[in-house]
């Protein structure tokens, strides 16, 4: 059997971060983390194929936190989740996200988006 891509999620919001791992634990190995410190190190230790990175969280946020794994990593495949992608979106991108996606989203744009990433 083919191994499942690892997926990293990074969100603050346990209701968000449940409903995402609903929508993606049946395709992916799913590793979670609520803070950008805790995305860093678990980055480091699991290597994920993919990162979802939310930008609005406690202790490190998305854009600080996708600085660092770039910078461990410059080839790590970061997505932003964020319901502020107007407004932090590009910040994020460069800081070395690849895109956006905006909350709220649908399971069928998440697949496609990780889909994306997953096999380059």
């Amino acid at each position: 059997m083919k191994q499942k891509g690892r997926v990293l999620v990074v969100e603050d919001d346990a209701a968000i971060l449940e409903a995402i791992q609903l929508m993606l634990s049946d395709k992916y190995t799913i590793l979670t983390a609520t803070n950008g410190e805790e995305a860093v190190r678990i980055y480091k230790m699991f290597k994920p194929d993919v990162v979802l990175m939310d930008i609005a969280m406690p202790v490190m946020d998305g854009v600080e936190a996708t600085k660092e794994i770039k910078k461990f990593d410059p080839n790590a495949r970061i997505i932003g989740i964020t319901a502020y992608a107007k407004r932090r979106g590009q910040e994020l991108l460069d800081a070395g996200a690849l895109e956006i996606i905006e909350k709220p989203f649908t399971r069928k744009k998440l697949l496609e988006t990780i889909e994306k990433y997953m096999s380059s």
